[in-house]
């Protein structure tokens, strides 16, 4: 199963959002040497570096419904949600009855209804005139063609002894639902647990407990588990870090293969905006071979081990090509003539070089280390963007805040930060009366370059950060012009 990076995004012609945005700082009377700064401003700051739609695009296919409605799903029922609808009606039960005659139990065509609907966005309704019905078949063919790869049985057609029905490989998904040599009760795949970095205090290990693979994609490692139990249990990552069993023997064995299928992975687009071509591949993409089609989605998976010249021949991408072709000639998916089955001739997304790219949008929120020479103390008070998987998705409301006030009280040398509904007016001097609409200086407020004050009968205009300077002085401050 994949380690996220929770991720970037890549769209041709986008770019990134301004550098900085104004922010009214100022010193915190409850804690000496912090700060505070009112919620409307981080608001602020978060929406413009967010302002690109496919951020939008990106919370959208994630959102879920509650366990409640998803729970009630059975075949056929009349009130099963939309896209889950339109699975029943573009791949049958006789469709997964005819894909999974070797399939392990615990994978039922209920569960799988179930997995959908945890999820609108699989199968959902596209109105901007693309074809939701063959959007949605071909994102399940192209969902077994993996699952035949990770979970299949790879038994020969004219195998007779193993393969009594003469099943194609491609009809053998789902054959296992535990990683292979793993069973419940056995602790394992705990690197990492325990150890004080942000991983272990935001996904920590279940004393006991082992986080090997399960389900269709194989889910692996605590920080996987706890992403995941978030996505399923609003926001709790203890429930599937305590049970992660929970994974083999519930519908959460296919959602967790949904879950893969709609989340973008720094540098890697989430594989349904490849089969629905939301994704627009970026200049560096498309120099290093990377386009639409399966290979790209076998680039997002596995791209690393099974993508690139030297991997032409190997047999995991060999195989996942034969049983898509296989699949997709079956249950006759048309192939544009843009698209490619293969990676090797892709440079594998771990080795693609985008720094500095311009085409770039990233998801995960980090502390900004960069020096504002009109922000106090050059801090920036600000997170931003970045490619690699931190504690704070772009994605999750409310991360955005953590990460600015959990950023600036884990470091020793940085000011703590406190968000408030709002900031207390600062005292007016009687003797001081501002000029107009122009406030008056006020000794213990921050200003910043652009602000104007009055002070003694004069405007002034601030030429950068400044606190406590006296504009009559001049230094930080210029009469307004």
């Amino acid at each position: 199963m994949f380690q996220p990076k929770l991720c970037a995004w890549l769209v041709a012609g986008l770019c990134a959002s301004p550098a900085y945005a104004a922010m009214n700082i100022q010193p915190d009377p409850q804690n000496s040497g912090g700060y505070v700064i009112a919620a409307s401003d981080i608001t602020a700051v978060e929406k413009a570096k967010t302002a690109n739609p496919m951020y939008g695009i990106w919370s959208k296919a994630l959102a879920t419904r509650p366990n409640a409605i998803v729970d009630a799903i059975v075949p056929r029922l009349a009130s099963n949600p939309d896209n889950v609808k339109r699975v029943e009606r573009v791949f049958t039960e006789s469709d997964w009855d005819f894909l999974t005659q070797m399939a392990a139990p615990e994978y039922t065509y209920e569960r799988f209804l179930r997995a959908v609907g945890k999820f609108p966005a699989f199968c959902g309704e596209y109105t901007d005139g693309r074809d939701s019905d063959a959007i949605c078949k071909k994102s399940i063919v192209t969902a077994f063609a993996h699952f035949a790869q990770e979970t299949g049985g790879h038994i020969a057609k004219n195998n007779s002894s193993d393969n009594p029905l003469g099943l194609e490989e491609w009809q053998q998904a789902l054959v296992h639902v535990r990683e292979m040599g793993w069973s419940e009760g056995q602790t394992g795949y705990t690197t990492g647990c325990g150890q004080n970095d942000w991983q272990n205090k935001k996904w920590p290990c279940a004393t006991g407990q082992g986080y090997f693979g399960r389900g269709a994609k194989q889910l692996s490692y605590h920080f996987n588990y706890g992403a995941f139990s978030e996505a399923m249990f609003a926001g709790d990552a203890s429930v599937l870090l305590n049970d992660p069993g929970r994974v083999a023997d519930s519908w959460l064995n296919l959602a967790s293969a949904i879950w893969f299928f709609l989340t973008p992975q720094a540098p890697k687009p989430a594989m349904l905006h490849v089969i629905d071509r939301t994704w627009v591949p970026s200049q560096r993409e498309i120099a290093a071979g990377i386009g639409y089609g399966f290979g790209t989605t076998i680039n997002v998976i596995n791209g690393g081990i099974e993508c690139g010249e030297q991997n032409k021949d190997k047999g995991q991408p060999v195989n996942r090509i034969r049983y898509w072709e296989g699949l997709a000639a079956h249950y006759q998916i048309p192939i544009k003539a843009d698209e490619k089955n293969t990676c090797w001739q892709q440079t594998p997304y771990g080795s693609l070089n985008l720094n500095g790219a311009t085409d770039v949008l990233y998801t995960n929120w980090d502390g900004n280390w960069k020096y504002y020479a009109d922000r106090p103390g050059g801090y920036s008070f600000e997170c931003e963007l970045v490619g690699f998987q931190t504690a704070y998705s772009a994605l999750v409301p409310g991360d955005y805040e953590k990460c600015v006030t959990n950023a600036y009280g884990s470091h020793a040398s940085w000011p703590k930060v406190r968000i408030v509904d709002k900031l207390d007016p600062a005292p007016v001097d009687p003797s001081n009366p501002p000029v107009g609409d122009i406030p008056a200086w006020v000794a213990s407020k921050v200003y910043t370059a652009g602000n104007k004050v009055s002070h003694k009968g004069i405007i002034y205009q601030a030429k950068w950060w400044t606190q406590g300077d006296d504009p009559t002085k001049g230094g930080p401050w210029a009469p307004a012009a």
